[in-house]
């Protein structure tokens, strides 16, 4: 891809910051935090010190101050070493800040960004339910008004960010009868699970926030990849959530919701296409000094045309990724072809550390080399924010709309 098609010298300047601290201080201890599913609280210091957790927030809420391509650079750049580090900054800042600077208003965004942008705290976004999965509007938690306040009881699944995290946004059904239109959104705090960790560092927790009483995170799941990114349950009984923690009106919490999840559906393509890349460049340096039968085995066609379609694909998928962001950036309609970026970008990642664990052989399948952790990291780029059956789905009802006149 031709970088002055969609990049500046501001977003190169990015791209060559984010892509040596990921070289030099994330992919030596990649492995590492994955066989232990242990979250990388000492990059995610490093990370929010570089400005890398506020990246596309104004410098007045206490962010980079960058746009929007520069943080798809980020997530991409990161996700070429560790998709777990990729997707920590991707999930803090679209799905757990994005909400309150797109749809707070001044007094929350005030209040809360600048600790998110800072990487302060760390933050989540609660909408997955045991029963509520791709049937989003199916949600079962509820806010019940009760005065000043509102009591919130329920619980979510799948939330990254469940343990360590301190702010989330929440939805919760606030009118039964209105279906999806009775669900709204709440700002909700608790107690990072790594107090011990975090006040040694000092970051990871802030003394100012209230702790919900009833409020907690619930079982950590034990993941096949993603390992290094933190995903829990969180449990909600009889929380008393006050009502200037409503996120804009009643009823707004679904439709809000899916706005943030379009914009989400482009970085997980960004994650999806760094691990693709990161996969394809492991397998080309493999590729060029693994010898058998006297010659290097990138020069057999069997592996030549395995590097040459993988190329071809991770090319086609930087256009989609890059151009739905920009749309995105200049306030143009991106929905349909965010899901495109992330439908493509995703299968993609699973065909690329597929093939790149075939280059590398029986030597791929160990944890010897880092292509077995990407193949791992790639499947869930294909569930995450919306299955690639709910991308088709978004698709084809981009398509028919766009027919029907």
């Amino acid at each position: 891809m031709d970088d002055a098609l969609y990049f500046s010298e501001q977003h190169l300047t990015v791209r060559e910051m984010v892509r040596q601290f990921a070289r030099d201080e994330v992919a030596p201890v990649a492995a590492k935090f994955d066989e232990d599913s242990t979250f990388p609280w000492e990059n995610v210091k490093r990370m929010g010190e570089l400005g890398l957790l506020g990246v596309p927030w104004p410098e007045e809420l206490g962010g980079a101050g960058f746009d929007l391509l520069s943080y798809m650079i980020t997530i991409f750049e990161l996700a070429k070493v560790d998709a777990s580090t990729g997707l920590t900054v991707s999930a803090h800042t679209t799905l757990g800040t994005s909400p309150i600077v797109n749809f707070g208003n001044s007094a929350q965004k005030e209040r809360f960004v600048p600790m998110l942008a800072s990487g302060k705290v760390i933050g989540g976004f609660g909408l997955t339910e045991p029963d509520a999965g791709s049937d989003a509007g199916s949600t079962r938690t509820t806010a019940v008004r009760r005065g000043e306040h509102y009591l919130i009881n329920g619980r979510k699944r799948f939330i990254t960010h469940g343990s360590v995290g301190e702010i989330f946004i929440v939805t919760a059904v606030t009118d039964p009868s209105m279906g999806p239109k009775g669900i709204s959104a709440f700002i909700m705090t608790k107690e990072t699970s790594d107090l011990d960790k975090v006040r040694t560092l000092g970051i990871g927790h802030d003394t100012s926030l209230d702790v919900m009483k009833g409020f907690r995170a619930g079982k950590k799941e034990n993941k096949l990849g993603w390992r290094a990114s933190d995903t829990a349950e969180l449990i909600f009984e009889d929380v008393e959530v006050p009502v200037e923690n409503l996120v804009g009106e009643e009823g707004q919490g679904f439709v809000n919701f899916m706005k943030t999840l379009n914009s989400g559906r482009i970085g997980i393509a960004a994650l999806s296409l760094g691990i693709a890349e990161g996969a394809y460049e492991e397998a080309v340096r493999y590729a060029s000094v693994r010898k058998q039968f006297g010659k290097p085995i990138a020069e057999f066609q069997g592996i030549s045309f395995q590097l040459a379609d993988m190329a071809t694909d991770i090319e086609a998928g930087k256009h989609l990724v890059f151009h739905a962001a920009w749309l995105a950036q200049h306030g143009k309609p991106f929905a349909k072809e965010a899901a495109i970026a992330k439908l493509f970008c995703s299968e993609l990642a699973m065909r690329t550390t597929t093939k790149a664990v075939q280059v590398f052989g029986g030597y791929g399948y160990t944890k010897d080399y880092p292509v077995e952790r990407m193949m791992r990291d790639a499947k869930i780029c294909e569930i995450g924010e919306g299955t690639s059956e709910i991308q088709r789905i978004v698709i084809a009802r981009h398509i028919l709309k766009e027919l029907a006149p």
